[in-house]
């Protein structure tokens, strides 16, 4: 959500720093060298603006989160194993940056395994080969282990991603149970045809199981896209080499031990954690791999294409970035359009591919707008996410957070107006302040480029024809929210709107059933719904001659 993006170092030409020990982990390794405040231009902190509160609250003793790691080694043919080399990696907690585990660092050799033992559970295991409906058990048991173990599995994405707890208990893993639902729906469903034929000749269609699937998920949603891309693929009777993000590893091994628990064979889903020009380029360039699925930056995308066809031509389902236009036309309900706006481009500290990352607003209602929305900013309560209330967690990690910041000098050097935020929120962790700019153009690079965080940046429209415009010159094309009473209007730019989703008085509405996915540099296919099913199927055309057919 589906994630990501700059969200998404899963895959990159240069090595990738493993976080250093706790004990090591202080401010100048926070913000690189100089003081908290200091590393960035003054200029930046003049304008600085955000409530007591807001900072009070990111720098709170941090609670203790009430769940154990269980699982820190790769899952290969069924059984968690220490990775090949010996090595492991940091996982860090996002508020304070002390290390929560070390998780086994998996490498070229181990997706060599993995993918043995995927390619023996398809070739020659039961899971393709039991009923549909034997499938689709399974998978409804995981939902139901998933529910009994909610309040675990949300602590653990809360403690290791950041995000809210009230987000991960309320809505991710409920949803990750739906999703798992819904494609236990499917197994049992999935059929081919019978196609009449210009001569005496019986034609069956079949959809048959793509074989083994190479999957890689993203740090800003690793719960939601295990259920995205794992689903589907198990439901048509795949097997999967799954690769976590190494800044968010730990959630996808809980649950894949429930997957097993519910009755999934040993080598069916494999789950290995480690870094992208590693375990990433091995698991893209693996000739017994015969399917990819990533959800990441579009940069990473590219490199994942680039390694599927230099190996054996593999298709590719991507899942990319975007900078999502979210219109606000002159009819609109100031109030009502503010608290949408917002929550479409803060929702998940701003680490969401499909953001509403460019608010235009007309002209008429832009004044009011703005200040609505810096009102919001500053009342937007940031803090340790296990906290109740709290509606924004700190980032992702040290990388993720001095990247926003020189977003946001980028933004007041360029001329934009910083209105609400611009700086770090309290004095440990990866707390940024919710941010607000005006008076934003076009040819900004707020304007242009991923920030993938807290920052919001509000555009003036006059027309509906040059807001259209404007928002389709962009190289993304993930998804756009409209905001009118005018049913024509909104007609008018669903239609016109190049992106593959578009909300209408809503946002970020995740139905299992709806597919998503982008146009332009945003992707190339559709996850959730009936369309993600055609990543992991083959189709194969049988005839065979009749003689003396009753009827063709």
């Amino acid at each position: 959500m589906a994630a990501r993006r700059a969200a998404s170092s899963i895959l990159s030409r240069r090595p990738i720093p493993r976080p250093v020990a706790a004990s090591s982990i202080g401010e100048s390794a926070l913000l690189g060298a100089g003081s908290a405040r200091g590393w960035l231009p003054g200029a930046l902190h003049r304008f600085s603006s955000a409530p007591a509160a807001a900072a009070a609250a990111a720098t709170e003793e941090p609670i203790q989160p009430p769940v154990d790691v269980k699982y820190t080694k790769l899952l290969i043919n069924g059984n968690f194993v220490d990775a090949a080399s010996g090595r492991t990696f940091a996982t860090v907690d996002p508020r304070t940056g002390d290390v929560i585990a070390h998780v086994a660092e998996g490498d070229a050799e181990d997706i060599n395994r993995a993918v043995a033992a995927a390619r023996r559970a398809f070739d020659e295991g039961p899971w393709p080969r039991m009923t549909a409906y034997e499938r689709c058990r399974v998978l409804l048991r995981f939902a139901d282990l998933i529910e009994q173990h909610a309040e675990e599995i949300a602590a653990l994405e809360t403690w290791d991603g950041g995000k809210t707890l009230e987000q991960t208990r309320g809505m991710e893993v409920p949803m990750v149970a739906r999703y798992m639902r819904y494609y236990a729906g499917w197994a049992d469903k999935i059929h081919g045809l019978v196609v009449p034929a210009d001569g005496p000749h019986h034609v069956q269609v079949l959809h048959e199981p793509i074989g083994v699937a190479g999957q890689i998920i993203p740090w800003n949603f690793p719960l939601l896209m295990f259920a995205w891309k794992v689903g589907p693929a198990l439901a048509c009777g795949n097997a999967v080499v799954l690769k976590t993000a190494e800044q968010t590893p730990l959630s996808a091994l809980f649950v894949a031990s429930l997957l097993h628990e519910a009755g999934l064979p040993e080598g069916v889903l494999n789950v290995v954690s480690g870094f992208g020009p590693t375990a990433g380029a091995a698991l893209c360039s693996h000739m017994g791999v015969d399917k990819l699925a990533f959800t990441g930056s579009t940069g990473t995308g590219k490199i994942v294409l680039e390694l599927a066809a230099r190996s054996n031509l593999k298709p590719v389902t991507l899942e990319l970035g975007g900078k999502s236009p979210f219109i606000v036309m002159d009819d609109a309900d100031v109030d009502q359009a503010v608290e949408l706006a917002h929550r479409a481009l803060f929702f998940n500290q701003g680490q969401c591919c499909c953001a509403g990352s460019r608010t235009f607003v007309h002209e008429r209602v832009y004044d009011e707008f703005v200040e609505k929305s810096k009102a919001r900013a500053l009342n937007r309560v940031v803090g340790d996410p296990f906290r109740r209330g709290v509606e924004q967690g700190p980032q992702i990690d040290g990388e993720q957070f001095k990247k926003i910041l020189r977003y946001v000098q980028s933004g007041v050097d360029s001329g934009a107006t910083l209105v609400a935020g611009g700086d770090r929120a309290g004095s440990r962790g990866f707390y940024i302040q919710p941010t607000v700019f005006a008076d934003v153009k076009d040819e900004m690079k707020i304007a242009q480029e991923e920030i993938f965080g807290p920052v919001q940046t509000i555009l003036k429209f006059s027309t509906v024809e040059e807001v259209v415009r404007r928002a389709n010159d962009s190289p993304y094309g993930l998804a756009a929210g409209v905001f009118t009473q005018r049913l024509d209007a909104a007609n008018t730019m669903a239609r016109a709107l190049r992106v593959g989703t578009v909300w209408v008085n809503t946002y970020d509405v995740f139905d299992a059933a709806v597919p998503f996915g982008g146009y332009k540099m945003s992707g190339v296919g559709r996850e959730k719904g009936v369309y993600s099913l055609r990543n992991y199927l083959q189709t194969k055309a049988v005839v065979t001659p009749i003689k003396d057919a009753a009827w063709l």
